[in-house]
């Protein structure tokens, strides 16, 4: 098989684990879903969740669950790769100590940005250009602009769709529904 018959054929079946798992949230009435608490130790959903998910992209980042429905939902859209730099960088900009710092840029890169990697996302040839250059004298801030562009992508193109998604609205309506 082609290398990269190989990567969607993978691609596909992580989109149908992934749809398979979230797919039964819908079918138990108390939408337990992936989130602990530490009191119960049982798996469970706020029931406003995933309408704050609605407010901004911003709150469905910084929501565990809402952030784990939008990789799901990026996974079947064939471009999780958005979202796994996205986390990727923000791993890397609290990295300590800063000696770990050129290794894990080094995999950032050849993993998602330098031509022809594996997980490429989608930038214009001028933020490739300063990210390798950055990467030269790698600081917690070199991904910065890269990771800038996929975020207002994600924010403008992705976020939009992710709403209007069916796994997204039935939630949402179950959730108003009681």
């Amino acid at each position: 098989m082609h290398q990269s018959n190989v990567n969607v054929f993978l691609y596909v079946l992580r989109a149908k684990e992934l749809k398979a798992r979230f797919g039964s949230f819908l079918q138990k009435p108390d939408l337990s879903i992936i989130g602990h608490s530490h009191k119960t130790d049982k798996l469970r959903l706020n029931k406003s969740e995933p309408l704050k998910c609605k407010d901004s992209f911003e709150n469905l980042l910084f929501n565990q669950n809402g952030l784990c429905l939008f990789r799901a939902f990026l996974v079947s859209e064939f471009s999780e790769e958005n979202i796994a730099f996205y986390l990727a960088c923000e791993d890397y900009r609290i990295t300590k100590p800063s000696s770990k710092l050129s290794a894990k840029a080094k995999k950032i890169y050849e993993e998602f940005v330098c031509s022809d990697a594996p997980r490429e996302v989608n930038l214009d040839h001028e933020t490739k250009a300063i990210t390798k250059k950055n990467l030269e004298h790698p600081t917690q801030s070199c991904f910065s602009l890269a990771q800038e562009k996929i975020y207002t992508l994600m924010e403008k193109d992705c976020y939009p769709r992710f709403l209007k998604s069916t796994t997204y609205l039935e939630i949402s309506q179950q959730v108003k529904s009681g």
